[in-house]
């Protein structure tokens, strides 16, 4: 009886075992297709010991190709099996639109972009500010619940980036970078009348697009607010400029990407992305006028204010 059921497993495990060298190659695929996705969660999970060139990173994906690969050859009687089941969750992913092919090759680039780039941190602290400049006049022209503002923020959501698939996390972003780009395209300078300051509603700008660097910063604070965003601006002395909250260094790893390789591809080339970490480590992206992409070089350096909208 037990000889009878020796067999029988034999014949079995001969059925679902592959000949050499088909044997190695199938277990090397299967070990990329599980390694990366591994890869990505734990390397999005541990604490970056920011070694150079990324060395820490490399170890780690070489180290889970080992173990793979070991625990891989020890099943690959059953090879056909996980091989099969794989390919049907990754099929049901794609389904359901959870995480499937095209995702694992989306990650799979972005990891490789990210390994190879790096942004571009401004590391500035700083616990004392000075008072912001006009700050009760440019809270009041930031007027996100205007009709015309939020019609504004809206109709640039329509306009661009509205195809954009597989980035359902950071949708509100995009829709915020959207906002920018529109405002950027459209965006005239004019100087204020001679002899005052004169800061313009959002709703006054939202007409003509027009104003100096105070009015563009109110404008795009507004409507970036209108549509969810947290927007904030920085006095830099005789200059204001916008930024937007992004989140930690995961998600900026996440936006670093989508802006150089997916929205502003053209105008991002071989550039930087620029932005500053407050005291509480969240990330803010540089979106001044000046800049021909979200996170572009600064026109100024220093910091003098911050007027934060939460």
């Amino acid at each position: 009886m037990i000889q009878e059921t020796r067999q029988k497993l034999q014949v079995l495990r001969s059925k679902f075992q592959l000949q050499k060298p088909w044997n190695n190659i199938v277990i090397f695929i299967l070990n990329i297709l599980i390694s990366i996705p591994v890869f990505i969660i734990i390397h999005q999970n541990i604490i970056d010991p920011e070694w150079p060139l990324q060395i820490d990173r490399i170890l780690l994906f070489i180290l889970l190709l080992v173990l793979i690969q070991l625990v891989l050859r020890m099943l690959q009687t059953i090879m056909i099996i996980c091989m099969g089941l794989y390919l049907l969750v990754l099929l049901y992913g794609t389904t359901i639109g959870n995480y499937g092919f095209s995702e694992v090759i989306e990650d799979y680039r972005s990891m490789m972009y990210l390994m190879l780039d790096d942004a571009n941190p401004q590391d500035l602290i700083i616990s004392k500010l000075l008072p912001f400049p006009n700050k009760s006049k440019i809270l009041n022209a930031i007027d996100f619940q205007n009709s015309k503002v939020r019609n504004f923020a809206v109709m640039a959501t329509t306009e661009n980036f509205r195809d954009i698939k597989g980035y359902n996390e950071y949708r509100n972003t995009i829709q915020c970078f959207a906002v920018f780009k529109k405002i950027k395209e459209n965006w005239n300078y004019v100087d204020d009348p001679k002899g005052r300051e004169y800061i313009a509603a959002a709703s006054e700008s939202v007409l003509h697009f027009s104003g100096d660097c105070d009015d563009h910063a109110i404008l795009m604070a507004a409507s970036i607010r209108a549509v969810g965003g947290t927007p904030r601006l920085i006095h830099t002395g005789g200059h204001i400029y916008p930024e937007m909250l992004i989140g930690n260094k995961k998600d900026l790893e996440a936006i670093n990407y989508l802006i150089k390789e997916v929205l502003f591809k053209n105008e991002s080339k071989g550039k930087k992305i620029h932005y500053h970490i407050d005291e509480r480590g969240q990330i803010w992206l540089n979106l001044d006028y000046t800049a021909r992409y979200p996170g572009g070089p600064f026109m100024s350096e220093e910091i003098l204010g911050a007027l934060t909208l939460n």
